[in-house]
């Protein structure tokens, strides 16, 4: 039987109490500030959850306020920064301003994306998001771009479907798979872009394959008998893929239950509207995909499901996601050849399921 893993931090923290409680000084009692601030720096990044980093800043006096250092604070990921929306509080806001204020890139796109979404302070969410895509953050530059093909927070006619591209191009060459699909469909769809349908589909088979060698990552770290023979699975359609380039596969099928990691904010804004924390408007929606979050700004901003009516998403990437894992099975209408996504009518934009695997094809 495996042993629980405990974060660095906790252990670190742990051990400062036991020492005290035997009337002997702290291990770090004897270093100083600079170093102590030093190691603190170098395993913030890898902090798991947001009690790791508390249970620091309660240990002692003295590690509260070296915690609490811009070197410290402009180090942290973001799983630190993944609150739970019952847990949101003013301190949370502060402590998120604070680690912005330190150059921290993750809390300027968590809190950005907080803001603009859930507490609708469009402005200064905009104005956060966009100090993280300056800084090359992916997530960030993903983000700005559904806002420009969306026209979020504004008119339809806000929309810039080439500033949106803009973005998606950007983020995609910073490895971003969401980034990686959503351009291969504009490309395949003349969407925002000249229309280039091999080099589309060239694009979006890249991203299954990332998104597949993720979920191998994910397998490879457990050694059970099941996983061995799903590694084994799931390898050999990856070299299927590389081998068929020119085709599209269902990747998404029969993972066993594995899935890309998702951003913790979007976790925080799915809950943060379905625990009722946050009210959506009259007539607005959640993006249907689980692992989204993004509610609309406005009535109809979001594309639906054409067949059923019952779902919509903010991008087709979403819908594309969505369509594998689940909406396949429960679309009421489902037919061999569909069209599923389209823009409220306006603009016709839409796009061709076919095949039976749910993959948007020119």
């Amino acid at each position: 039987m495996r042993r629980p893993q405990h974060h660095p931090l906790r252990c670190c923290m742990q051990k400062n109490r036991t020492d005290k409680n035997i009337h002997h000084h702290p291990p770090m009692g004897g270093l100083p500030d600079d170093l102590v601030i030093f190691i603190l720096s170098k395993l913030s990044s890898s902090v798991t959850s947001p009690l790791d980093f508390i249970n620091v800043l309660l240990t002692c006096k003295r590690l509260n306020r070296l915690a609490l250092d811009r070197l410290v604070l402009s180090k942290l990921g973001a799983r630190a920064f993944a609150v739970k929306p019952k847990n949101w509080s003013d301190s949370t806001d502060r402590f998120l301003r604070r680690c912005v204020t330190a150059g921290n890139v993750e809390a300027c796109y968590t809190l950005g994306m907080i803001r603009f979404y859930c507490l609708q302070k469009r402005k200064s969410g905009l104005s956060l998001m966009a100090k993280a895509a300056m800084n090359s953050h992916a997530p960030a530059l993903y983000s700005l771009a559904v806002i420009q093909f969306n026209g979020s927070g504004t008119s339809k006619n806000d929309k810039d479907l080439r500033a949106g591209v803009a973005l998606c191009t950007r983020a995609s060459l910073l490895g971003h798979i969401d980034s990686l699909r959503e351009l291969g469909y504009c490309l395949q769809d003349g969407y925002g872009a000249r229309k280039n349908v091999a080099e589309g589909r060239r694009l979006l088979v890249e991203a299954h394959a990332r998104e597949l060698a993720l979920v191998i990552r994910e397998v490879t770290r457990s050694t059970t008998p099941s996983n061995s023979s799903m590694l084994t699975w799931l390898t050999r359609r990856l070299r299927n893929l590389a081998c068929h380039s020119g085709s599209f596969l269902p990747l998404l099928e029969g993972y066993g239950g594995y899935s890309v990691a998702v951003q913790p904010v979007n976790w925080f804004m799915r809950e943060w509207f379905e625990s009722g924390r946050g009210r959506l408007g009259e007539g607005l929606r959640l993006c249907a995909h689980v692992g989204c979050g993004r509610p609309e700004t406005r009535p109809h901003e979001f594309r639906r499901c054409s067949v059923c009516g019952k779902v919509n998403y903010c991008s087709r990437g979403c819908q594309a996601l969505d369509w594998k894992l689940r909406h396949k099975t429960e679309c009421s209408e489902f037919l061999p050849w569909v069209v599923v996504i389209e823009n409220d009518g306006v603009g016709g934009v839409a796009a061709v399921v076919g095949g039976g695997n749910g993959d948007v094809v020119a």
